[in-house]
C-alpha cells in the first residue's frame, strides 16, 4: 500500500492489476474485437495505459515535491 501521504503512487498499481490481475478473465479467444482475439486486444489496452498510469503518478509525484496538494 501507498504510503498515506503519497497516495499518487496507487496510479501504479494499474498495470499490475491490467496485465496479471484481470488476465484469467481476459482469456479468451472469443469475441474477436477490431479483427484480434479478445486476449490480444486486452494486452494491446493495457500497454496503452500503462503509460498514462505511470505519468499519473509521476506528475502526482511532481506535485507534491513542489508542495503542492497530490
Amino acid at each position: 500500500m501507498a504510503h498515506p501521504s503519497r497516495p499518487h503512487l496507487l496510479w501504479l498499481l494499474g498495470p499490475f492489476v491490467l496485465y496479471l490481475g484481470v488476465l484469467p478473465l481476459a482469456n479468451r479467444v472469443r469475441p474477436v474485437v477490431l479483427g484480434l482475439p479478445f486476449l490480444f486486444f486486452w494486452l494491446l489496452c493495457a500497454t496503452l495505459l500503462t503509460p498514462l498510469c505511470v505519468w499519473l503518478a509521476y506528475r502526482g509525484d511532481q506535485k507534491r515535491a513542489r508542495g503542492g496538494r497530490a
